[in-house]
């Protein structure tokens, strides 16, 4: 997949501790991740998106419900709350810790975590939050990166980790980063991606690589402005909030990301954030390069 873009200006991230400038991350240790999956060939993308979960805050199935999907002998119908990990060859990270977040790597056996990087601070996204000290135990330290406001709730809810009040050896020193405009891990360029989620701002996120828009996450949203779909134009790969086909006042609907997808014209588009009203069987019903995500779909570019 390929399309052609222009090049993103130089930006920087905030800390609260220190200014980063873009790029800095280079200077981190980094290690070879490893997934369960290997590809036939042996070999590994410049860039492989792993979907970590695709579930809504209450995952799939859903307690005590009896309904088709929640009892579906489908295992893409079971799924973790939205996340994904992304691995390049500088670096791996994750975006999002949910609720399920040891699960998720266990199961997809994510052995290397870099940096995190947040949307939003709703539970069903911080949660897991904790479980980073396994990747940061060596290192000593876990650089988090998240907007302003997100940050500030990961530093009241985790007080424990960001004030240091537990001092034992290798626990969870966060390395806070707050952003604000397009950042560098290794040779990734990330940018925030402001958009609404009910009332509140979310910030989604475009990953480039040499000049290509390789993938635009936006897990959680009830609408996509003009502008951010214009900035994520052509796109390779769309991640997009597709909560079921009715309504709903937070999330899109089906028919509301298929209009942003419309709008974006990607060359594909994923939806995550699904509910037990979505099956995976209803994937057949959608348009030519349209897929409902599942937990454990990988994407290479």
């Amino acid at each position: 997949m390929r399309s052609s873009v222009s090049s993103i200006g130089m930006g920087k991230v905030e800390s609260r501790a220190l200014r980063v400038e873009s790029g800095d991350f280079l200077s981190l240790p980094t290690q070879s991740s490893t997934l369960n999956s290997e590809r036939p060939d042996g070999a590994h993308g410049q860039f492989t998106l792993t979907f970590l979960g695709t579930g809504t805050s209450q995952g799939v199935p859903m307690i005590g419900c009896d309904c088709e999907v929640c009892h579906s002998k489908d295992s893409r119908d079971q799924r973790l709350r939205s996340s994904i990990y992304i691995q390049t060859p500088e670096c791996s990270f994750v975006v999002d810790t949910g609720t399920d977040f040891r699960s998720q790597a266990l199961q997809q056996n994510v052995r290397v975590v870099d940096a995190v990087i947040f949307t939003h601070s709703h539970t069903d996204h911080i949660m897991g939050f904790d479980d980073l000290r396994r990747f940061a135990y060596q290192r000593g330290f876990m650089p988090v990166y998240a907007p302003p406001e997100t940050m500030r709730d990961l530093e009241r809810v985790f007080e424990f980790a960001f004030k240091g009040l537990n001092p034992f050896p290798g626990y969870l020193k966060p390395e806070p980063h707050v952003v604000e405009q397009p950042f560098d891990l290794g040779s990734t360029r990330i940018t925030p991606l402001p958009v609404p989620h009910g009332n509140t701002t979310v910030n989604g996120y475009l990953f480039v690589r040499n000049g290509r828009k390789l993938v635009a996450y936006l897990s959680d949203c009830s609408g996509v402005p003009d502008d951010i779909a214009r900035e994520i134009a052509n796109v390779e790969v769309l991640i997009i909030d597709a909560l079921r086909h009715k309504p709903h006042p937070t999330h899109l609907s089906v028919d509301q990301a298929i209009e942003v997808a419309h709008r974006v014209q990607p060359q594909r588009t994923d939806f995550t954030h699904i509910c037990h009203e979505l099956p995976q069987s209803a994937e057949s019903q959608l348009p030519p390069n349209t897929f409902i995500a599942y937990d454990g779909l990988r994407l290479e570019f």
